[in-house]
């Protein structure tokens, strides 16, 4: 993981060709991290040049946050892509697109009220109506259990870290009461529902109200898994499915569309960079657009977000806001469309109908397709696997089907960075504090070895990281941080290093990229080599036999003699390689591209 900070100042980017003065952040990352100090510390104190790898050619998009401080909006899932084949080989390029981007938290609350709304026309209590969204509460990647309905923030092993049963925060014995070892099977999805999208976080804090009001509420009896009213019992899981069955109908059929349609400038915001940003990628490389809305809806969204009285920069025509595609792909039903896919069929955009049969032919520019598949698109570009990097703000439904269906490179939005950043930067004192209290307990063990009887008194050390963490937490929100729990990672972290090779608050930041920009990861170490100085170790010392691989260690004339001590002569066995010979020049290629090997050979 590296956060990139583009200031002309700093010395790595003087000759890379970044225009722009003040912060962006991007994040690359290829392994998986294995605590939380032994990179965050070292990203802190250092700053990499990283670079776009040329073959990466296709992105898609997923959310985009105004600057640091302000305001989360959100972009609604699209997909941008761009193809190699249709700009030299020399000059090949990777680009993002914008979109429909939705302010937060207005339009978190529009879902909210339109889903209790829905709640209470199907039979829910009318009090519930006098319920308003909390932006403080909910997070993204929290677990609803359906049984005990609690939400729970969980690591990447299932462990639990915080557990919330309505407005209430358990503690630990309570938590160990329902959760032996405060631990779940993350695995067993009939129980466990994971709220990862930007959509969910109205729900998740629906959640929370409805258990809260049913638990407390005289008029109901509470059991452990659900609420009794007279002879009528309710369980979690029952009302969990409501609540989903509810959501789906405000997206699907309610008016939550038609309401985001009357009044755009409330929900939905313009960037006035994402023309410019557009026009770029499409100088050099195709590029085409994917949503799962329908065609009528994503023509009134774009059309705003277009609505400009000048082109991509000032002093040009203004250009309908298909122009800047060369595939449009709406009804595209992700994440199926990275799977079997749908019929790949054709729009009337009079009309907004669909023209019957299946398209059959060539890509043509401008024309707006409804359904298909990745593959589909792929052949229409003549794109495959890593020739794509697609860019998403839905860690399962875009980046983790994506990379595991397709094997397609991967970039991440998360919305979310901005504030995470703000925290990092405007309460770095806590971190600092943190940092010290870990250093300071393990200097009371530091002479101690398992022959000690003495066991230092650690309690007022335990009892203050506990405030510091807690106080790092609040600043985030009442669920802390979206990416841990004091310095341990969450199931969203987890998930953002294992699927997503790339990730950033905002696709905008490439636009002060150079197009051929090489994003290449930051050393990522291990427990062993961050708490080990690079200085001279004795293997002598070591009981490890495998101390000594180094070619250079080996000796080859005790080998020989070993060789000639076989019981057959050394005539009588003649290999083609007695061994094999030491590497001359680097052998992982995971950071390589393959264009220079295809020039080659063409």
């Amino acid at each position: 993981m590296k956060e990139l900070e583009t200031r002309t100042s700093h010395p790595c980017w003087r000759n890379c060709g970044v225009e722009k003065a003040h912060q962006t952040h991007l994040f690359w990352q290829c392994l998986k991290v294995n605590s939380f100090w032994e990179v965050v510390w070292p990203t802190i104190n250092s700053i990499f040049t990283l670079h776009m790898p040329k073959s990466f050619h296709v992105l898609y998009l997923g959310g985009i946050p105004d600057e640091v401080g302000k305001d989360d909006k959100y972009l609604l899932q699209f997909l941008l892509a761009t193809s190699k084949k249709a700009i030299p080989t020399y000059k090949r390029r990777p680009f993002p697109n914008g979109n429909r981007v939705y302010k937060s938290p207005e339009y978190e609350s529009l879902g909210f009220d339109l889903t209790v709304e829905r709640l209470v026309s199907i039979g829910y209590p009318q009090e519930l109506l006098n319920f308003v969204y909390d932006p403080a509460f909910p997070t993204r990647g929290l677990v609803f259990d359906t049984m005990y309905g609690n939400l729970l923030k969980v690591d990447a092993y299932g462990n639990i870290l915080v557990c919330a049963h309505g407005f209430n925060f358990m503690r630990g014995p309570e938590i160990r009461e329902l959760y032996p070892n405060k631990f779940i099977q993350r695995g067993d999805t009939e129980r466990f529902y994971i709220l990862n999208t930007l959509f969910n976080l109205p729900e998740t804090y629906l959640f929370a109200c409805l258990v809260d009001f049913f638990t407390s509420c005289s008029r109901y009896a509470s059991c452990e898994t659900g609420f009794k009213d007279g002879d009528l019992f309710m369980s979690f899981k029952s009302m969990f499915q409501d609540v989903r069955d509810a959501v789906d109908w405000v997206h699907f059929k309610g008016s939550l569309k038609e309401k985001t349609v009357e009044n755009m400038e409330k929900y939905v915001v313009k960037d006035a960079k994402l023309p410019l940003l557009l026009s770029r990628m499409n100088e050099v490389d195709k590029v085409f657009l994917v949503t799962n809305s329908d065609y009528k809806y994503t023509d009134k969204i774009m059309t705003y977000l277009f609505d400009f009285p000048h082109g991509p920069k000032a002093g040009t025509p203004h250009r309908p806001w298909q122009s800047y595609f060369d595939v449009i792909v709406v009804d595209a039903r992700k994440p199926v469309f990275f799977g079997e896919g749908t019929v790949l069929r054709q729009v009337d955009t009079s009309t907004g109908r669909l023209k019957i049969g299946t398209y059959t032919g060539p890509l043509q520019h401008g024309i707006v397709y409804s359904g298909g598949s990745s593959d589909i698109v792929c052949d229409l570009l003549g794109a495959k696997g890593k020739d794509i990097l697609y860019i998403g703000d839905h860690i399962f439904g875009d980046i983790l089907k994506s990379k595991k269906r397709q094997g397609w490179r991967t970039f991440l939005v998360i919305p979310e960075l901005a504030q995470e950043l703000h925290v990092w930067t405007d309460k770095s004192m806590l971190f600092e504090e943190l940092q010290s209290l870990d250093i300071f307990l393990a200097e009371l063990y530091k002479h101690l070895d398992s022959s000690s009887n003495e066991r230092p008194d650690i309690s007022s050390l335990q009892r203050r990281i506990k405030k510091v963490t807690h106080d790092m937490d609040m600043c985030y929100g009442m669920m802390g941080s979206l990416f841990r729990s004091g310095s341990r990672q969450t199931l969203f972290a987890s998930q953002v290093m294992r699927y997503a090779d790339l990730y950033a608050a905002s696709f905008i930041n490439l636009l002060y990229y150079p197009f051929s920009y090489l994003f290449r990861a930051a050393h990522v170490l291990m427990p062993h080599e961050s708490t080990v100085e690079h200085t001279h170790v004795d293997i002598n010392d070591t009981e490890s036999p495998m101390a000594t691989r180094n070619r250079h260690s080996i000796d080859f004339r005790d080998r020989e003699c070993k060789r000639h001590q076989l019981t057959r002569s050394i005539s009588e066995i003649n290999p083609p390689h007695l061994f094999p010979l030491t590497p001359q020049e680097i052998t992982h290629c995971h950071d390589e591209d393959d264009d220079e090997e295809e020039e080659e050979e063409e």
